[in-house]
């Protein structure tokens, strides 16, 4: 189980999509479930408590290997490519991060062109840009920044292309209004490192 968004967002792309767990299906446990039973039963049923021994083993006899994830309520399991009941049980539910993104928290999570894709969804980011034009010349030049570094998404690559997208727009419309500009410190620019399974200190790991 991921103790954060942050976390779970990282493993999931970086560990499980980066390594082929391309194919997925993602579900909420209802409220008065015991999530812990189900993920036992999810894990059992399908298999997924195996050795990285094993799973190489699996990978060269044609089968696939899969992956669970979970953060709150929210759950991912997730397939490699092969053999495997999976794909018979969730038929009809199975999507590939390839062509259709894995949504959560107001992330989109895909593989495209042999690359790990992490992006701030498409209706949170016009929301959010939405949002942050419209305060662009009424507030403060302090009180955007603090609204810019608020922002709570993880700055990967594709992430801090939009944030930067966000904040060129945020000028634009502040430079009309006649307001002095954004510095370009309030995009922040590092992606920490967090660790998925323990509680994150720091202030983007949402922890749960």
């Amino acid at each position: 189980m991921a103790t954060s968004v942050a976390g779970f967002v990282q493993q999931a792309a970086v560990q499980y999509l980066r390594h082929g767990y391309w194919f997925y299906v993602t579900g909420v446990i209802p409220d008065g479930k015991d999530a812990r039973a189900v993920d036992a039963k999810l894990i059992g049923k399908y298999g997924i408590d195996v050795s990285r021994w094993q799973r190489a083993g699996r990978k060269r006899a044609g089968l696939a290997n899969m992956q669970y994830i979970r953060c709150g309520r929210f759950f991912l399991l997730m397939a490699t490519h092969g053999r495997h009941g999976f794909f018979a049980d969730e038929a009809g539910q199975i999507r590939d991060a390839r062509r259709v993104p894995i949504k959560f928290a107001g992330y989109a999570l895909s593989f495209r062109g042999g690359r790990v894709c992490v992006r701030i969804e498409a209706n949170e980011y016009r929301r959010m840009k939405s949002w942050l034009l419209e305060q662009a010349g009424r507030w403060s030049s302090e009180r955007l920044q603090a609204e810019f570094l608020r922002l709570p998404f993880v700055p990967y690559a594709p992430v801090r292309q939009q944030l930067l997208q966000i904040w060129r727009a945020v000028n634009r419309a502040r430079k009309a209004a006649g307001c002095e500009p954004l510095p370009i410190e309030c995009v922040r620019w590092k992606r920490p490192i967090v660790r998925p399974f323990e509680a994150s200190p720091d202030r983007l790991g949402h922890a749960a």
